[in-house]
């Protein structure tokens, strides 16, 4: 029998939106300042732990399956995006444009870090690969992403080089550096506490999640796309999913035919998305944008489904492990 586990994270999500709805105006305290100050220092924390985290000998080891790696990374930075880009010729007025755009974004982003190595570790599969691949699709996700959005932003308040590229370094790629840095002198706290950093990564999400939603609904925006729109979206989001793992799992198995441990990290690894990266990246490529919150709903549908279908995948595969062992016995 598979047990799913109860993800408190989604309904936390959803409470957000919630607050966001009926209590919209606490995103302005302050001048609005009260939550960019707290996402900034938060989101340079996440990615500090999470240099703490990383092991110098699982990168080094993860180096070796260099075929498996740049096939993550093809799915995750191309295969996503090129999807949704057969789509972009079928546009047919502005708010067509905004639901494009959204799914888009959702597109250009990095693989999940966290979940998706521990799925893999259930399904039994390359874990030292799921972990150097998770890792370094978010640092490449710093410079790839605003490359793949910059043709289709206007980015009239910011500039791709100074303020997106800036920022993300600033608040990503040096709270990593010195993550690494401390790692020998900090590294086993980090790992005891763990779960505690998880949940703090989760609250700083929330934060985000709310204020970008918050003001969506100062804007209005939602009640100018309506329910047909957000009907459509939560389905178009379940078919993406289901098409994106259908593609890679016919490519791992019958073109790359790789052994059953890469192939559930490619799966695994390949087919997800990060909500954490996708946070931080949408306060640089849409600052000041009104419609934030629309372009961050098929980001979070997504991760709520992908845990959802991935862990009962993960389970089948460790089933499937536990006979084959228990058979050959």
């Amino acid at each position: 029998m598979m047990k799913l586990k109860f993800d408190g994270f989604i309904v936390a999500l959803i409470a957000m939106i919630i607050l966001a709805y009926i209590y919209p105006d606490l995103v302005q305290a302050q001048n609005g300042q009260l939550f960019e100050t707290i996402s900034t220092i938060g989101v340079s924390l996440i990615f500090f732990f999470y240099g703490l985290k990383l092991s110098f000998r699982e990168i080094k080891d993860g180096l070796k399956n260099w075929k498996l790696h740049v096939c993550i990374q093809l799915f995750t930075f191309a295969l996503f995006p090129l999807i949704i880009l057969l789509f972009r010729p079928f546009i047919q007025n502005a708010i067509q444009e905004q639901f494009w755009l959204s799914f888009y974004f959702l597109a250009a982003l990095p693989s999940t870090v966290s979940s998706s190595v521990v799925m893999v570790s259930i399904a039994r599969g390359n874990v030292p690969a799921a972990i150097f691949n998770a890792s370094i699709s978010g640092l490449i996700g710093v410079l790839v992403t605003p490359l793949l959005m910059q043709s289709f932003i206007q980015f009239e308040e910011v500039s791709v080089l100074g303020d997106v590229y800036w920022g993300l370094i600033k608040e990503i790629i040096i709270p990593v550096i010195l993550g690494l840095l401390l790692q020998p002198y900090l590294g086993k706290w980090a790992s005891k506490y763990s779960k505690q950093l998880s949940k703090f990564d989760k609250a700083v999400i929330l934060s985000i999640v709310y204020s970008s939603f918050a003001e969506s609904f100062l804007s209005d925006v939602f009640h100018k796309v309506g329910t047909i729109y957000l009907s459509a979206l939560f389905i178009a989001v379940i078919v993406f999913f289901f098409l994106v793992y259908g593609i890679v799992y016919l490519i791992t198995l019958y073109v790359l035919k790789f052994n059953r441990e890469d192939q559930i990290t490619a799966l695994f690894c390949g087919s997800k998305k990060s909500l954490t990266h996708g946070s931080v990246f949408s306060k640089f490529l849409f600052a000041g944008n009104p419609n934030l919150g629309l372009y961050f709903l098929p980001l979070m549908v997504f991760h709520a489904f992908q845990i959802f279908v991935v862990t009962i995948i993960a389970q089948r595969y460790a089933n499937q492990y536990n006979e084959e062992i228990l058979t050959k016995k």
